[in-house]
């Protein structure tokens, strides 16, 4: 599974976001918001954003082995984190991300620390969950494995 981060992942992109919110009035108490009446005067920004996100930035990979950061454009890879690595997985929405429905998925080690971060992921709930069945998924083969293996 491949999935690119959003221009929320970038700080422009992160200012826009905290702009939009700063102004969330709906107009006549009903429909769509100040904020995203602002969001349609700024796309142009966005979409420029978004260009160089896709032609500058990084994509995440899911495989049976666990999550890799590759350069959005060429083969060159950034950083990879194994199943069983890391000690657990959490969200963390910075602001400006709200409004685009976007977090940051961090790895964090039996210590604490962060092992790597996938920044600006749209609809991050859901990868997290992706990414969770999948090392379960992991261990479970590399039980079952185990156990043939044993009986030789």
């Amino acid at each position: 599974m491949t999935e690119y981060p959003s221009i929320a992942a970038m700080g422009p992109g992160q200012f826009l976001g905290r702009l939009y919110e700063c102004v969330p009035i709906k107009l006549f108490g009903t429909g769509p918001s100040l904020s995203h009446i602002f969001a349609l005067l700024t796309a142009p920004l966005g979409v420029m954003l978004y260009g160089a996100q896709k032609v500058l930035g990084d994509r995440y990979v899911l495989t049976n082995r666990g999550v890799q950061i590759w350069k959005s454009r060429g083969k060159r890879l950034v950083g990879s984190i194994k199943f069983g690595e890391y000690d657990h997985v959490e969200l963390d929405q910075v602001p400006g991300q709200e409004f685009f429905d976007a977090a940051d998925i961090r790895f964090v080690g039996a210590d604490g620390s962060t092992k790597m971060r996938l920044q600006g992921v749209k609809d991050a709930g859901a990868f997290l969950s992706t990414i969770e069945r999948t090392a379960e998924s992991r261990q479970l083969v590399d039980a079952s494995l185990a156990v043939i293996a044993a009986r030789g």
